[in-house]
């Protein structure tokens, strides 16, 4: 099915769109339900405390329906990215007969991440815009400023990963490199090669660890000063009910949840980028020449 396309994520997506587009549907809605649960959870509290259990029932029903759709999709999902994995280690082999066997090897688990991307993080990606997309919409509703201070704190991530997002190219770039050695390495059964080559990967990825961990700090700290802002704003500003302030407070966590989840994101494709350039040949020049 591969033959004469690109090795790339959007040839995935292209190929096997039908079944791709089928998870993303199970993917959606069981997003948009779970984006639901603390409104749903507001609404059951303030429900509660005038005496009607009329919410809660509704929030009993929203679970029920997010359980079976969560179970539907994982069950969808290994059997339709199971399949896609196999088609794309075949196309690697059939067109990587003059490419040496450690760099076949290296490859073809690179190239298994390519699926990777689309079972896990896409849709980790997907529910993250839906959880986006639904808090700032619930906040704007209770209070415009408390949807502008989350927009600001967006703006604000997508400044910092742009400085980040060169230096995660570069540094998995060198790491797939030296995966591409490991089998050569071994072959040649000595100690301090081994050693040379297992601690050029550790460097590697201690490095890229680091750049992850400052670029999470530092998005950390806009996401605690959005938490702590809304929450002063609904609890001493605002007059509402105590149902609304947990609405308030835990819509504002849900958009910090998802913003923690934009680095990750962004960083698996910053290294899908360079395996991407690796796995095709015409790609790969193109690739070193803008980097």
């Amino acid at each position: 099915m591969l033959a004469g396309h690109d090795l790339t994520v959007f040839s995935l997506l292209k190929l096997f769109r039908g079944r791709v587009t089928m998870t993303w549907v199970l993917t959606f809605g069981e997003a948009a339900l779970a984006a639901l649960i603390p409104l749903f959870i507001g609404l059951a509290i303030d429900g509660l405390l005038g005496g009607s259990s009329r919410a809660l029932w509704h929030l009993a029903s929203v679970l029920a329906a997010l359980t079976a759709i969560g179970v539907a999709r994982r069950l969808y999902d290994t059997r339709v990215y199971g399949t896609i994995r196999v088609e794309l280690g075949k196309a690697q082999v059939a067109r990587s007969a003059a490419l040496p066997v450690s760099a076949l090897n290296a490859r073809l688990d690179m190239g298994r991440e390519l699926v990777d991307f689309l079972e896990d993080t896409l849709p980790g990606a997907v529910a993250s815009a839906v959880q986006f997309a639904v808090s700032i919409a619930v906040l704007f509703a209770y209070a415009p400023q408390l949807a502008l201070a989350a927009a600001a704190a967006a703006l604000a991530m997508a400044v910092v990963y742009a400085f980040f997002h060169h230096r995660f190219y570069r540094l998995n770039g060198q790491l797939n490199q030296q995966a591409e050695r490991q089998v050569g390495v071994l072959e040649r059964r000595t100690m301090p090669g081994a050693l040379a080559h297992l601690t050029r990967l550790r460097r590697f990825e201690v490095q890229l660890s680091d750049a992850e961990a400052v670029l999470f700090g530092v998005v950390f700290v806009f996401l605690l000063a959005l938490i702590l802002f809304n929450l002063w704003l609904a609890a001493a500003v605002l007059s509402v009910s105590a149902g609304a302030v947990f609405a308030i407070v835990s819509y504002s966590w849900d958009f910090a949840e998802a913003s923690l989840s934009v680095p990750v994101t962004l960083q698996t494709w910053s290294r899908l980028s360079e395996i991407s350039n690796r796995l095709n040949p015409v790609r790969t020049s193109s690739g070193a020449a803008e980097d």
